[in-house]
């Protein structure tokens, strides 16, 4: 059983850093794919990042590539985002995510995981 809990939000000006943790309490976290999603208010969740299983690879929505950085340590179960060169636009609640399933195009989709986290909220001040 797969529960993911969400850390690190907070509030930072805008070009400042944060980084978020997702910690996993379950027997099984090397076995998913990990994902980052995020909501903003009045909008839909989007995707941000994903890692496989091993963290081997990766893959980021044009939006954070370049400033995000996801990574996973298997020993502790826990999947990470740092984020940097925050922008007023990255204001989201924020969300982890695990897959069951394989590294295909559905990584970046909401309906490809199974198991999320509650959320942590970022606000980037401007």
């Amino acid at each position: 059983q797969v529960q993911l809990v969400e850390s690190g939000g907070g509030l930072v000006q805008a070009g400042g850093s944060l980084r978020l943790s997702c910690a996993d309490s379950g027997r099984t976290f090397s076995t998913y794919i990990m994902g980052w999603f995020r909501q903003a208010p009045g909008k839909e969740r989007e995707f941000v990042a994903a890692i496989s299983r091993t963290g081997g690879s990766t893959y980021y929505a044009d939006s954070v590539k370049g400033r995000f950085t996801i990574s996973r340590d298997n020993a502790k179960k826990m999947v990470s985002l740092q984020m940097n060169s925050l922008k007023p636009e990255d204001t989201a609640v924020y969300y982890c995510a695990a897959r069951l399933l394989g590294w295909t195009n559905y990584i970046a989709t909401i309906g490809g995981y199974d198991h999320w986290g509650q959320g942590t909220q970022v606000t980037v001040s401007s």
